[in-house]
């Protein structure tokens, strides 16, 4: 059997095209058995994965606790807000007291940057990275990719621009790393405060200009303003911010060709993009979010069969 060239799923800059390429022909497996009238299989039944979520989250949580469960796994769900790091506990000796009850693999969304990095240097277990700062989300990259490989044939070739806030999003730099590692041409677009200055060394275009943005590229994925991430105000308002950098329906019917809308969600309608926008046929905001728990059981999968083996 064919396996990941990584013992854990730290970030997308680790993984070489051929590890990609396996977590898609998994995931293709995968997403035919969530389409069936009975969505299990028992694949995993003797693994125990730990959920640790030091950060808050909704979808990305909900997503990784079903594509346990479809693979008959048993979930711990930890929540580090009731927990002894409220305490003053440590990273390691939290994660250690999870282990000692042996689980297989820890799953973990971290508000620092190279949290995982850290414990896989630490800990023996499998480790998935769900989010770490502002660093890297390599679950939503693959899915993302996996969503225009679904609805465009390919991700070689195809002009991917990334609206938004660059600077403080994690989604935006796994994505720039997966795309680029399958041969896609990238540029990213927004305020120039919310570009980083290194962005241009990772192989990307900068583009200002939202509407020459979306004249050139084959997909747009529109990233959320995360207002929480922000110390200081990194433009005027919202409301100028929608102005210029907001996509609406008028604004999409008006190019040259049909291009298609991704975003990673939660959207904040009317800001980023528009309901019309979000809710039509360009959109595959829902795509994305099935196909998120075909990708996280085949990274799971993949990740737990180097256990066994």
């Amino acid at each position: 059997m064919k396996t990941l060239s990584v013992p854990n799923l730290l970030g997308i800059k680790h993984l070489v095209k051929e590890d990609i390429d396996l977590i898609f022909e998994t995931a293709d497996h995968f997403k035919e058995v969530i389409n069936r009238p009975i969505k299990k299989v028992p694949s995993l039944r003797d693994i125990t994965i730990a959920n640790l979520f030091f950060e808050n989250s909704t979808r990305t949580k909900l997503s990784f606790e079903l594509a346990e469960k479809r693979l008959s796994a048993d979930v711990i769900n930890f929540s580090a807000s009731g927990s002894s790091v409220k305490k003053g506990e440590t990273l390691i000796d939290t994660v250690n007291n999870i282990l000692s009850m042996k689980v297989d693999i820890v799953v973990m969304r971290h508000p620092d940057v190279g949290a995982h990095e850290f414990l896989a240097r630490h800990v023996n277990t499998r480790i998935i990275n769900a989010g770490d700062g502002t660093h890297e989300h390599p679950t939503q990259a693959l899915l993302d990719s996996f969503s225009i490989r679904e609805h465009l044939g390919d991700v070689a070739g195809k002009k991917v621009v990334i609206v938004g806030d660059i600077l403080h999003s994690r989604v935006a730099l796994s994505n720039i790393y997966a795309l680029k590692l399958q041969g896609a041409e990238v540029k990213v677009c927004g305020p120039v405060t919310l570009i980083p200055k290194y962005i241009e060394s990772l192989g990307v275009g900068v583009e200002t200009d939202l509407r020459k943005a979306l004249e050139w590229a084959d997909v747009a994925n529109m990233l959320r303003v995360q207002n929480e991430r922000m110390d200081i105000k990194y433009f005027p308002s919202t409301r100028e911010y929608t102005q210029l950098y907001g996509v609406d329906k008028k604004l999409l019917n008006s190019l040259d060709s049909e291009i298609t809308i991704m975003h990673p969600g939660p959207i904040n309608r009317g800001v980023e993009i528009t309901s019309d926008v979000a809710d039509s046929d360009q959109a595959i905001i829902l795509n994305q979010v099935e196909n998120g728990v075909a990708i996280r059981m085949a990274c799971i999968y993949l990740l737990a069969s180097q256990i066994k083996q």
